[in-house]
């Protein structure tokens, strides 16, 4: 088993090493799929996430005046020095305008033409890959958009409110950006996520000893927390935690309808290399 992915799983989970290659050649070398396994026997209540992708870049919003309609998006760079490029952050501001401008989510669409030219004349000139990813688009139909972008450019959030207005948007933005909410309201969980919380909580209440209706309470309980903890009405809110973001939303008279946060380089998968396997690898070359 390769040590950098027992590596990964001590640092994730915090357990010993024979036990983190145990887990992971019962589970194939899949790190998720071992966590997953180590939760359900080891009463583990969770892991720390995954390490930071290689992928760089910077995310950017635009939002109209009137807060109808809002786009984020996100442009990759392979190193951070690019990313804070000024002809760099120049081709980004080009990009959002465009998509801004015709409301496009389109990738191939938007880059057709002069922005791919301008891509590829930075491509030559820095010497680095550098690629638009992905632009999400957000149109308000009886309330405003709100944006929220992280100081350095690494997180960026839509809010879409049915009544309010742009600065409470922001304020619940800002909430996104830092707490990173999977869903707006408990209802909004997909299923299989449940089912698959449900599943581990089951397999940890097992092992108490518990009579079965106990158990049942257990897992209904450990449900329920878990909606609250990871939908954003029901999280506390940051910047008053003795209200929830519901609750200060409804006082203004207003509902959230959705939200969007880009991170930069989360779900890019990076290979991953054991250095003294790549060294031992050039050796033989």
């Amino acid at each position: 088993m390769s040590a950098a992915l027992v590596k990964e799983l001590r640092e994730r989970t915090g357990l010993g090493l024979l036990e983190c290659k145990k887990a992971l050649a019962e589970a194939g070398g899949d790190v998720e799929k071992a966590i997953e396994e180590l939760r359900k026997s080891s009463g583990m209540k969770a892991a720390k996430k995954a390490g930071r992708t290689a992928a760089d870049g910077v995310v950017a919003t635009r939002v109209a005046e009137d807060g109808s309609y809002g786009i984020v998006l996100e442009v990759n760079s392979e190193t951070d020095f690019v990313a804070r490029d000024a002809g760099f952050l120049a081709f980004v501001d080009k990009v959002a305008e465009a998509a801004f401008a015709g409301k496009q989510t389109d990738v191939a669409a938007l880059m057709a033409g002069e922005l791919e030219s301008d891509r590829e004349g930075l491509v030559q000139k820095i010497g680095e890959n550098i690629g638009v990813r992905r632009v999400e688009l957000i149109t308000a139909d009886a309330g405003v958009v709100g944006q929220y972008v992280h100081g350095n450019n690494r997180i960026a959030v839509l809010v879409e409110l049915k009544g309010g207005d742009q600065d409470l948007a922001k304020d619940v933005a800002m909430h996104v950006a830092a707490v990173n909410p999977r869903v707006v309201s408990p209802a909004d969980m997909p299923e299989e996520t449940i089912a698959k919380e449900k599943e581990i909580y089951t397999a940890q209440a097992a092992e108490s000893g518990k009579p079965a209706e106990i158990i049942e309470k257990m897992i209904g309980g450990r449900v329920k927390k878990f909606l609250a903890e990871n939908s954003l009405v029901e999280q506390a809110f940051v910047k008053d935690p003795d209200t929830t973001v519901g609750k200060l939303v409804a006082s203004a008279g207003a509902e959230v309808v959705s939200f969007v946060r880009f991170e930069v380089g989360e779900g890019i998968e990076v290979e991953k290399v054991d250095f003294a396997d790549e060294v031992a690898a050039q050796l033989k070359g």
